[in-house]
């Protein structure tokens, strides 16, 4: 399958759509988290909240990708432009930065 290309206006058409099921995933997420603190590492609870944390996380990365995006880490996708990324991480309210191949996410400049 061909890697979808983003123009800037349409990246950040959907960058609501990417905030707020991103939203819903670290909100389910944190609760789980929060619930696994404490625990002993290898007990039964444990294990089964570490279970859910990553079946959370991974559900959100499908949904990154089906809608053409390139998961780069844990609630951080790259929109590929064909030429770089414009990138976005959580908490972000808007899609601002853009890097290049090369550079990836240390290279993050402000798009312009």
């Amino acid at each position: 399958m061909a890697a979808r290309r983003w123009t800037l206006d349409g990246a950040r058409e959907i960058i609501a759509e990417v905030r707020e099921r991103t939203a819903r995933a670290v909100a389910a997420t944190e609760g789980l988290v929060t619930e696994r603190e404490g625990l002993a590492a290898g007990s039964p609870t444990a294990v089964d909240l570490d279970e859910r944390i990553q079946e959370e996380v991974s559900r959100w990365a499908r949904e990154m990708e089906a809608l053409g995006l390139d998961v780069k880490g844990v609630w951080l996708v790259d929109f590929d432009t064909g030429g770089g990324y414009y990138c976005w991480k959580w908490p972000e309210e808007t899609l601002e930065y853009f890097h290049t191949y090369e550079e990836g996410f240390a290279g993050r400049t402000r798009i312009q």
